[in-house]
């Protein structure tokens, strides 16, 4: 066995594990998971399923990854996970595979910082640099976007969207979806503004997130339907070109379908 691969560590004949994998003690691979370069497994973890991890993940001890997911319909059908690069991943975190119902797989991205406790359901898209604090628990089906950032002990309903750049007070309870760059806490979450400081150290310009303070306001402040806050930030477009592309974000969030926003 590979000096890097603890001798009470079990891999599973059809495991692929790139030459410099590391597995601590007692951990399992199972037969149809593809580990990357420089990944690096701890103590006590399981990580089975139809699951491929990319480079460079760090995987602390009791991890349980590429479970099957915790749903009654699923019949054992060959859904997957797929993990990518750079990924902080602490102890006692769960992530299931996805199912046959949604489209059949688990995602998380890049560089993301996963926090001990956190369980990561099936079927949901989760994208790059994002941190979930302890304990967080997402239902089924979530989507989350870039650099978004989840207080400790949150709970996300299934299905909800969280809007990229968007931040998450500790213990909040969120049952619709939140729009990208909002910062709010609470059960159920209220929104409070625009996540000013987490888009300054990301490189936004004053003038791009003073027009999102605007954007914000004709969503929130004004006593706007829906479709005229959208249109009114259509407009904003025009008079702040800028910062066209971050209003757009916004303004195409709440013009998709969902399961309706906070408001």
């Amino acid at each position: 066995m590979a000096s890097n691969i603890h001798p009470t560590a079990i891999i599973s004949e059809g495991a692929e594990l790139a030459a410099d994998v590391e597995v601590g003690a007692y951990s399992l691979i199972g037969p149809n998971v593809s580990i990357g370069t420089g990944t690096k497994i701890g103590p006590h973890c399981v990580i089975d399923g139809h699951t491929r991890i990319g480079a460079n993940n760090h995987f602390y001890r009791f991890c349980s990854i590429g479970g099957m997911p915790q749903d009654k319909k699923y019949r054992g059908e060959p859904t997957r996970l797929e993990i990518g690069d750079g990924n902080m991943v602490r102890e006692y975190v769960t992530i299931n595979t996805g199912t046959a119902q949604d489209v059949g797989v688990t995602r998380l991205g890049d560089d993301n910082w996963i926090m001990a406790y956190v369980h990561v359901a099936h079927d949901c898209q989760i994208g790059s640099h994002v941190i979930m604090a302890n304990s967080v628990q997402l239902a089924g089906h979530i989507h989350i976007g870039d650099w978004a950032i989840l207080g400790g002990m949150s709970a996300v309903h299934q299905f909800v969207h969280i809007g990229a750049h968007s931040m998450i007070g500790g213990t909040s309870s969120i049952r619709q979806d939140i729009p990208p760059y909002v910062i709010g806490a609470g059960d159920p979450f209220r929104p409070v503004g625009i996540n000013s400081e987490g888009l300054q150290r990301r490189g936004y310009d004053a003038e791009t997130i003073s027009a999102l303070k605007e954007a914000y306001k004709l969503l929130y402040r004004r006593n706007l339907k829906v479709d005229e806050a959208a249109a009114a930030m259509r407009r904003l477009q025009d008079e702040r070109p800028a910062a066209r592309d971050a209003i757009d974000v916004l303004a195409s969030f709440i013009e998709r379908e969902g399961r309706g926003f906070v408001r």
